[in-house]
């Protein structure tokens, strides 16, 4: 085994000021207006709540909905019904 030989003189912090990156002045946040009104939120809870217990049923073939996407769509597309603040439909 060889050993380090111990250097003359201890190893110190200076005190020295460290040259910093100036911080960059941040931008107060901007409130994000939303895609969906509260109408439109509720219509799809409602919407996703009856898929959940099975009673959701689509429109013309009154067939039960078991997708969740298609939940979404339903509340949605009664929101828009209504008049609620819902984004256009893709196409």
């Amino acid at each position: 085994m060889t050993r380090k030989k111990k250097s003359s003189t201890p190893l110190r912090r200076t005190s020295r000021a460290r040259k910093s990156t100036p911080k960059k002045k941040r931008t107060p946040a901007r409130k994000k207006s939303t895609a969906y009104g509260k109408s439109a939120r509720r219509k799809v809870a409602r919407a996703l709540h009856e898929e959940k217990l099975e009673t959701l049923k689509s429109g013309r073939s009154g067939k039960k909905v078991t997708s969740r996407k298609q939940a979404i769509a339903i509340g949605l597309s009664e929101a828009r019904a209504r008049g609620g603040k819902v984004p256009e439909k893709k196409r």
